[in-house]
């Protein structure tokens, strides 16, 4: 009985894609509409967005640090704790420039080699 129930929950979507006429679903995209601007350009423009943010949110956390550390009033343990906040802003700003150094890279080789 375990079997059958198996085997029938496997082959019940394979039945259930075998009655459409497109194939992978290619026709869905057609009516998409993006407005003005490309696929291309729109997810390269939604790419730059959230890595802006990302990187207004590292700056963020850098001065964070830096206003810790000038309010510690010597205590060794709070310039610490200024220092890890810092050196994780740094730290989180380097990744974020690095993947908008590789998604510009990886953008601008799609884009030459689909003109």
């Amino acid at each position: 009985m375990r079997k059958l129930v198996t085997g029938l929950l496997l082959v019940m979507p394979m039945m259930a894609s075998a009655q459409t006429t497109e194939e992978w679903g290619i026709d869905d995209l057609d009516q998409v509409n993006l407005g003005t601007r490309s696929l291309r350009d729109t997810i390269a423009g939604v790419i730059n967005i959230v890595l802006g943010f990302l990187g207004i949110l590292a700056t963020v956390i850098i001065l964070l640090g830096g206003f810790k550390w000038m309010t510690s009033q010597g205590s060794t343990d709070k310039v610490d704790e200024a220092k890890k906040l810092i050196g994780a802003g740094v730290v989180g700003l380097v990744i974020i420039l690095t993947a908008y150094a590789v998604s510009r890279f990886v953008l601008e080789s799609l884009a030459n080699e689909t003109v």
